[in-house]
């Protein structure tokens, strides 16, 4: 079944930049007995982007949103006291782009935005404020 897309979620892990993947896998399924994972795709500091979940999947991103929503996250988001920080490296700032590029011509229509930026959400999520940053990064995925 095709899901109508209509946001492209961007996320940070909230977690320090050297977790593992296999580490946010488990508290989600230990923590928060989710059978699926929280985002589509993560980031690694690398810039190596991984697949968690096919996009025809429902993730767990965003409470009441997550039917019609795609989800990237990239590891970091908080400082070594646990403040929220945009501290993506630039191999991830570039990862973010492509794949913002890449599912914005897969689904033409959705809106590209942060966690934070959906009604009653109170986290940071993810750190930086998305809209703003492509502004200047590529204006063209902005609608």
């Amino acid at each position: 079944m095709q899901r109508q897309i209509n946001y492209i979620v961007v996320h940070c892990t909230a977690t320090p930049v050297n977790t593992t993947i296999e580490s946010i896998e488990r508290y989600w399924k230990e923590q928060k007995n989710w059978t699926k994972p929280g985002y589509h795709y993560i980031i690694k500091r690398n810039g190596v982007i991984i697949n968690l979940l096919p996009e025809d999947q429902v993730s767990n991103g965003v409470k009441n949103f997550n039917l019609h929503s795609v989800h990237i996250s990239y590891i970091g988001g908080v400082d070594d006291n646990n403040n929220p920080v945009d501290n993506r490296t630039a191999e991830q700032k570039t990862a973010l782009l492509k794949k913002l590029a890449e599912l914005k011509q897969r689904y033409p229509a959705a809106k590209i935005q942060g966690h934070r930026d959906f009604p009653n959400v109170t986290k940071a999520c993810p750190s930086f404020d998305v809209r703003n940053w492509l502004k200047e990064a590529a204006p063209e995925l902005l609608n």
